[in-house]
């Protein structure tokens, strides 16, 4: 087998492997990847604001709001008027948000965090490097992405409506 094929093929694995991490979240959790990445930032202080989740998540207020809107919807978050700043919203989770992360299965991307920053620094730049390469060579090194393992539009992969 030539380079190019291995090439393919692991970049195939790759993204059967979010593809099905997606699958199993959706079975499992009830929710996508970007859906359990928001509950998670907020569970870590049990708190959080949409501008503090949209800034880690490197999305827009507008794509946030969808998202937090829904989850509320479903009952896995909460909004409050913030008490230090009446004009800022903060948002709690609830106990079942909680229970969603808690079931959830083992992040594929935080199996790749921790695999990843266990590297050398050396190894960490060469596989930067190259995962930038390979998104200019498929022509989405502008597009708009935040850092979660996922397949599919932000707004589109919603499988629990």
């Amino acid at each position: 087998m030539d380079r190019t094929d291995t090439s393919l093929i692991a970049l195939r694995r790759i993204l059967r492997a979010t593809e099905l991490y997606g699958r199993d979240l959706a079975r499992d959790a009830g929710l996508t990847a970007v859906q359990l990445r928001v509950l998670q930032i907020v569970a870590e202080k049990g708190h959080s604001t949409p501008t503090e989740i949209a800034t880690r998540m490197g999305v827009s207020q507008a794509t946030i709001s969808v998202l937090i809107k829904k989850l509320e919807g479903y009952g896995f978050l909460e909004r409050h008027k913030s008490l230090s700043d009446r004009r800022q919203t903060d948002l709690e989770i609830t106990k079942v948000g909680m229970d969603k992360v808690n079931v959830a299965p083992d992040a594929l991307q935080q199996r790749y965090v921790a695999q990843f920053e266990s590297l050398a620094d050396w190894e960490q730049s060469m596989i930067v490097a190259v995962l930038e390469r390979v998104a200019v060579m498929l022509d989405a090194s502008d597009m708009p992405a935040e850092p979660v393992l996922t397949t599919g539009d932000i707004l589109r992969q919603d499988h629990h409506s």
